[in-house]
This record gives structure tokens, sequence and C-alpha cells, in this order.
């Protein structure tokens, strides 16, 4: 019912900025948790950071520093600015959304994904 659309990957080159946003849509009563994950070729989703209600900011090890997450609950948009872009961040990066959504008087929970937007980093 909830749907995310991602927009902003592309190719750059190591050093450079990109963001991405991903916006919700679909009765969307409140969003608990937005948050960012990635997965390269060959290896397993992981999460890149996430931003809770309660503003407490959490990254992956790997892009503290460089990555920044915001959310822009009026919108329903999360954000993630990477800059200092490495090769190693080259992956499909997903946005993730947590919360309610209401059909009529009733609702309901949803954790839903985007479709993936492609980050290539060249060295």
């Amino acid at each position: 019912q909830v749907q995310l659309v991602e927009s902003g990957g592309g190719l750059v080159q190591a050093g450079g900025s990109l963001r991405l946003s991903c916006a919700a849509s679909g009765g969307i009563f409140s969003i608990d948790t937005m948050g960012w994950y990635r997965q390269a070729p060959g290896k397993q989703r992981e999460v890149v950071a996430s931003a809770p209600r309660d503003g407490r900011l959490t990254y992956a090890e790997s892009v503290k520093g460089r990555f920044t997450i915001s959310r822009d609950d009026a919108k329903s948009t999360v954000y993630l600015q990477m800059s200092s872009l490495k090769p190693e961040d080259t992956a499909v990066y997903y946005c993730n959304a947590e919360g309610r959504y209401t059909i009529g008087i009733r609702a309901f929970d949803f954790r839903s994904w985007g479709q993936g937007t492609q980050v290539t980093v060249s060295s």
C-alpha cells in the first residue's frame, strides 16, 4: 500500500558526492523509521544509515563521517547525502520505511522498500 520512490543515483568519480532521495506515499499515518540499505554484487544487503523518529541517527562504520541521512516528515521523504565516495560504495541503494498507514478508519503496520537506485563510483 505504501510506495517508496527513490532518485539521485548515478555514476561519479571517487571523491565525489551524490544525494539520494526517497519519497513515501500511500495513505501514510506515521513513519517510525526511514533508512537506506545497499547491496553490492555478490554480497548481502547491508544497512547504511537509519533515521528513526526519535532522531537517533545511526550509520554503518564504513560510511561514518562521509554520509549523512536526514528526513523531512512533512514530505515523508528521506535523504542520503554521500560525500568522499569510494569505489567500494558502488552498490544498488534501497530505501526502507516502517510505520502505519490507514484505509478508512483502520490502521495497518507497513514495512516497504524502494525499487533501488544504482550508485557507481569509478576509481
